[in-house]
């Protein structure tokens, strides 16, 4: 598996979606932009919205609300998570990851660029805040 890294600063959540159907970053953001949908809008990473359109246009269905993180071992096989939440002006912000579970074996794809690995397992590092199921990708 090789993760998709993404290739804007502000890029995490076409990066996100691109990871979960297999596509390239330039290609996501290609079916993004077409949408409407741009990595410098900062609601990208302060909104479910977009990302969601973006997964339902592919025909992937997601959870209709956020839900509360507890336990790694309570997500389900496939989830977009928000980590490194942080507000700016009162608004809360966040970086999309994607975590996914193949044969019981855990991982997260975080698409930042300075990474040394894409494919994560510092699970205590990340500290999600909520996620979103992803259904049937």
């Amino acid at each position: 598996m090789k993760p998709v890294v993404q290739e804007e600063t502000t890029g995490c959540g076409i990066a996100s979606v691109a990871n979960i159907l297999g596509k390239t970053y330039p290609k996501m953001k290609e079916i993004a932009n077409s949408m409407g949908i741009y990595a410098s809008d900062k609601s990208l990473w302060s909104d479910t919205h977009h990302v969601r359109r973006m997964l339902d246009a592919s025909g992937i269905e997601t959870s209709p609300n956020e839900v509360p993180f507890e336990t790694w071992d309570k997500l389900p096989d496939i989830a977009l998570l928000s980590i490194k939440h942080h507000q700016e002006d009162g608004k809360d912000f966040w970086h999309w990851v994607v975590f996914k579970r193949i044969e019981n074996k855990a991982f997260v794809l975080d698409s930042v660029s300075y990474l040394p690995s894409n494919i994560r397992t510092d699970f205590d590092e990340m500290q999600p805040k909520w996620f979103i199921e992803v259904k049937n990708a």
